[in-house]
C-alpha cells in the first residue's frame, strides 16, 4: 500500500501590520471580597446554630432566570459570607447588555439571534437584559424585530405560550445603525444603550459576526466609547478565523491585546459546544471502563471525520481564501483532538483544562508533508442530476488549487499516545453529512476465535464511535455469539442514542457558549497560547502547500473523496471507520 500511495499519490507543482497607538482598555472584571453579581441571585444564606456552631447553607433560589453550574457552586463560611455576600445588591441592580456586531448577516440571523431567543425562552437570561443589534445597514427597530422573528423557534420542549415570549423578547431587541470604525457612532449606541440599562449596573457583552479584517477597529471604538463604565464587565465574543497562519494570528492578537485583556477576550469555536463534544471527558474520566484503556496501550489509531454533503454554493469568494485545513481541521477537529488526548486536568476549572489541551499541541510532531492528502471536488452528475464542480462557483477564481478536502496523520509524541496515529479528514460535496470521532482498539492478542473471523481480522476489533453530528449517538462495536447451535460470531452494538434515551432536544452549540460567556465561563473557548500551539503546527506545511503550488487530486461530487486518502491510512495500517455505514444504526 505504501509503495502505491508513494507512485500515485503524490502531490506535484502544477505547471500551470497594522499599529495601534496605546488607548484605555475595557475596563477588565475586577476582583473583589464580593462574589459575582449572578450568583447572588440564587444563593440565600440560612445559619442555623448546632452545638453552639454556625453552618452556613447555600440554596438555589426559585428564580428560574439563570443556571447556577454545580461545579462553581463555593462552600461559604459565616465568616465569608459576612463579607464576601452583597445583600442590598440584587438582579434588580445588575442588567446585561449583548450588542450583536453584524446584526444584518447570515450568522446573525439563523445562529445568534435565535440562541438568544432560546436562552431567554428556557429562563437562562437574567432578569434585565437587552439585545442590540449594530451593523451599517439603515433599519429601524421593527424591520429588526421582523427580520429576527423569522427565524425564532420554540423548538425546546414545544412549551405554552410560545408567541407570548417571542413578542416580550423581540421588546427587547433594539437597532443601532453606524459604521465599525466610527468611534462617533460606537458613542451614540453607548447611549443607547445606557438609555435601556436604566441606571443599573451594567454588564456588556459584544458579539463580532463580522470579518476578521475589521475586529481591530470596531474592538477600538467599542473600548473607547461604548465600554461599561460603571464597574461592570466588558467581554467581546471573535469569531473565527483568527487569522490565516501564525503571523496573522499573532498580529491580530497583540492589536486586540491593545483594547482588551485576554480574560476578556472569548474566540469562540462553535464546535466546542456541541453536546458530544461535552460529553467527551464527562465519558472518559468519569467511567472506569474508559480510562484505563486510552493510550497507546489498548487504542490502534483515532479517527476525527467531518464531512459535508453541500459544496461552497455560492460562499467559495470566502471559502478559497482559507481552503478546508484552516476552515475546519487546524480549529474544529484539532480542538476535539486536543480534548480527547489530554491528561486529566487537576479540575473542572477552565485554565486547568486548557492548560492540558496546550499540553497536547505542544506534544504533536510537526506535519510532514507526505502525511497530507489533498482534494478538490469536480463536476458530476448522478440520478439525472447535474451537480457543479468547486471552480464552477462563480466567486471561485478560474483555476484555483484551493483544497475542499484534506486527509492528514498527526503524531502526539508523549509516553501516553508515542506511535498512535491520530486520521483527520474534512471534506465538501462527500457522500454523507457528519461529524465524528471513532477510536479503533487494538486486536485481542492470541483471539481464540480469530478463524470464525475469517481473514478480515479488523472486523474482530472494537470500535468505539462518538458522533457529534447529526443524529447524536455513542456506541461501542462489540463481538458476540449468534444464538443457536452453531457458533456464528456477530458484531453488534451497544448504544446510546440520544433521541432515543432522551426526550428534549439538543441545545444548539451557540446557546451553550453564549450562556457560557454571559456567565464568565471559558472552559470552551480557545486561550491564545492554544491558537498559538495549533497555528505552530499547521503553518508550516500550509506555506509549503502554497509555495510549491500543490495540486489537490479531484474527486466527484458526492463521492467518498480522493481515492489517495484510502492509500494514506493504509500506510499506517488502518482503515477509515465511516466507509462501512452501511451497516451502522
Amino acid at each position: 500500500m505504501a509503495t502505491l500511495y508513494s507512485t500515485h499519490c503524490r502531490s506535484f507543482p502544477s505547471s500551470s501590520s497594522t499599529s495601534f497607538p496605546p488607548s484605555n482598555r475595557f475596563p477588565a472584571a475586577t476582583v473583589s471580597l464580593k462574589p459575582h453579581p449572578h450568583l447572588v441571585q440564587h444563593l440565600s444564606v440560612h445559619t442555623q446554630q448546632h452545638d453552639g456552631a454556625a453552618t452556613v447553607t447555600p440554596v438555589e433560589s426559585n428564580h428560574s432566570g439563570k443556571r447556577l453550574r454545580p461545579e462553581v457552586l463555593p462552600v461559604i463560611s459565616l465568616k465569608e459570607s459576612a463579607v464576601e455576600v452583597d445583600f442590598e445588591k440584587d438582579e434588580s441592580e445588575v442588567t446585561v447588555s449583548i450588542t450583536v456586531v453584524g446584526a444584518s448577516g447570515d450568522l446573525a440571523k439563523k445562529k445568534i439571534f435565535p440562541a438568544l431567543f432560546a436562552l431567554y425562552y428556557e429562563g437562562f437570561l437574567p432578569k434585565h437584559f437587552t439585545v442590540c443589534g449594530y451593523a451599517r445597514s439603515k433599519m429601524t427597530d421593527a424591520e429588526l424585530r421582523t427580520m429576527v422573528s423569522k427565524t425564532l423557534t420554540c423548538r425546546i420542549d414545544q412549551r405554552e405560550n410560545c408567541n407570548e415570549k417571542m413578542e416580550q423578547f423581540l421588546k427587547r431587541c433594539f437597532y443601532h445603525s453606524g459604521q465599525y470604525d466610527s468611534q462617533e457612532n460606537f458613542a451614540a449606541l453607548d447611549k443607547k444603550l445606557k438609555e435601556h440599562e436604566g441606571g443599573r449596573a451594567s454588564n456588556r457583552l459584544f458579539y463580532l459576526s463580522i470579518p476578521p479584517n475589521i475586529f481591530v477597529d470596531a474592538v477600538k471604538c467599542a473600548s473607547l466609547s461604548a465600554s461599561s463604565g460603571n464597574g461592570g464587565w466588558t467581554r467581546v465574543i471573535v469569531e473565527k478565523p483568527f487569522g490565516r497562519d501564525s503571523e496573522s494570528s499573532a498580529a491580530l492578537t497583540k492589536s486586540l491585546k491593545q483594547y482588551l485583556t485576554e480574560d476578556q477576550i472569548f474566540r469562540i469555536d462553535h464546535y466546542l459546544g456541541k453536546e458530544l463534544v461535552e460529553n467527551l471527558s464527562v465519558l472518559r474520566f468519569s467511567n472506569l471502563i474508559f480510562e484505563p484503556l486510552w493510550s497507546r496501550q489498548y487504542i490502534r489509531n483515532v479517527q476525527l471525520i467531518f464531512s459535508e454533503d453541500f459544496g461552497t454554493e455560492g460562499r467559495g469568494g470566502y471559502f478559497d481564501n482559507y481552503g478546508i485545513i484552516r476552515d475546519i481541521m487546524q480549529n474544529h477537529l484539532l480542538q476535539i483532538l486536543a480534548l480527547f488526548a489530554m491528561e486529566t486536568p487537576v479540575s473542572l476549572d477552565a485554565e486547568d483544562i486548557r492548560n492540558e489541551k496546550v499540553k497536547v499541541l505542544r506534544s504533536m510532531r510537526p506535519i510532514k508533508l507526505e502525511d497530507v492528502v489533498l482534494g478538490q471536488y469536480k463536476n458530476h452528475t448522478r440520478g439525472g442530476v447535474a451537480y457543479p464542480a468547486y471552480v464552477d462557483d462563480k466567486t471561485v477564481p478560474k483555476g484555483s488549487l484551493t483544497p475542499t478536502f484534506a486527509a492528514a496523520a498527526l503524531f502526539i509524541d508523549n509516553a501516553r499516545w508515542d506511535g498512535v496515529p491520530f486520521l483527520m479528514k474534512a471534506g465538501k460535496a462527500l457522500h454523507s453529512k457528519r461529524a465524528e470521532i471513532r477510536v479503533q482498539f487494538r486486536r485481542v492478542p492470541g483471539n481464540l476465535y480469530n478463524r470464525n473471523f475469517g481473514a478480515d481480522l479488523d472486523r474482530a476489533t472494537n470500535e468505539l464511535v462518538i458522533r457529534v453530528q447529526p443524529d447524536e449517538a455513542i456506541y461501542l462495536k462489540i463481538n458476540n455469539k449468534v444464538p443457536g447451535l452453531g457458533m456464528k460470531l456477530d458484531r453488534s452494538h451497544l448504544n446510546l442514542h440520544y433521541a432515543a434515551r432522551y426526550s428534549k432536544e439538543i441545545p444548539d452549540a451557540y446557546e451553550r457558549l453564549l450562556l457560557d460567556a454571559i456567565e464568565g465561563e471559558r472552559r470552551l473557548f480557545i486561550r491564545s497560547d492554544e491558537l498559538d500551539a495549533a497555528w505552530s503546527l499547521f503553518t508550516p506545511v500550509l506555506n509549503e502547500i502554497e509555495d510549491k503550488k500543490i495540486t489537490p487530486e479531484y474527486y466527484p461530487y458526492g463521492s467518498r473523496g480522493p481515492v489517495c486518502a484510502h492509500y494514506l491510512a493504509a500506510r499506517y495500517n488502518v482503515r477509515w471507520g465511516d466507509l462501512g455505514l452501511d451497516e451502522e444504526q
